[in-house]
């Protein structure tokens, strides 16, 4: 009864550690492609500079989706999970690299 508890205790961890680094902040799942195309509404009032040094101020992915999910909400209609995934995905591949 003792190793099946331990199996068991372990496999639960596992489970955790597997679903607590995988949660959607860490990363970018979306499509870049039209991540590109929702960037071009970003465009209308600042241009790329503020993703590079020295106006760069974001330092990670998940600080990144914080931003951009802020910033969509301006939008009229808010951007969708799917967009915000979509551009943080782009921004993420063309300027930040945190992956």
């Amino acid at each position: 009864m003792t190793t099946r508890r331990f199996q068991m205790a372990g496999l639960v961890l596992a489970s955790a550690l597997a679903v607590a680094g995988c949660s959607a902040g860490d990363r970018a799942t979306g499509d870049p492609v039209r991540g590109a195309k929702t960037h071009e509404a970003c465009l209308q009032c600042h241009g790329t500079d503020v993703y590079v040094p020295p106006q760069r101020k974001i330092d990670s992915l998940p600080a990144l989706r914080k931003e951009v999910e802020r910033w969509g909400d301006y939008y009229n209609p808010a951007l969708s999970p799917q967009e915000i995934d979509d551009l943080v995905a782009y921004l993420d591949t063309q300027f930040y690299k945190f992956r």
